[in-house]
């Protein structure tokens, strides 16, 4: 703490004691926005763009496997005029199915793009 006299100049000086400076940081980084160092950050990019292309590639394949699980509830349990039509479905729902691998590569090579220049610059800060 540094006060100064305004009328003589004086200052005052006041140093809190090493547990009282613990205390004081402990406080100050409950308040203090988050230090995210660089390691950190080029490690959440690089996360950032496999999860995105897994969520993508994990709604298209549940979406595939209820649409699949459709026709062939369609074409086994009702049979009948439903069975043409269920095998059709099921068919459809294959096709979803397997549309999701290749729909997750095109994501993340996308992604890969699009982050590419912050993941090398962080690199570059990285290496040096």
């Amino acid at each position: 703490m540094d006060n100064r006299n305004r009328e003589n100049g004086s200052t005052f000086n006041y140093t809190y004691s090493a547990k009282e400076q613990e205390e004081l940081k402990r406080i100050r980084r409950k308040y203090a926005p988050p230090e995210e160092n660089k390691m950190e950050l080029l490690r959440r990019l690089d996360r950032s763009v496999t999860e995105k292309g897994t969520v993508i590639s994990i709604v298209i394949g549940v979406l595939g496997t209820l649409i699949m699980g459709l026709g062939m509830s369609l074409a086994v349990v009702w049979q009948g005029m439903w069975f043409i039509p269920g095998i059709i479905i099921g068919l459809i729902g294959i096709g979803i199915l397997a549309a999701a691998y290749p729909v997750y590569n095109h994501v993340i090579r996308k992604e890969r793009e699009r982050i590419a220049p912050e993941i090398l610059r962080l690199t570059d800060e990285l290496m040096k």
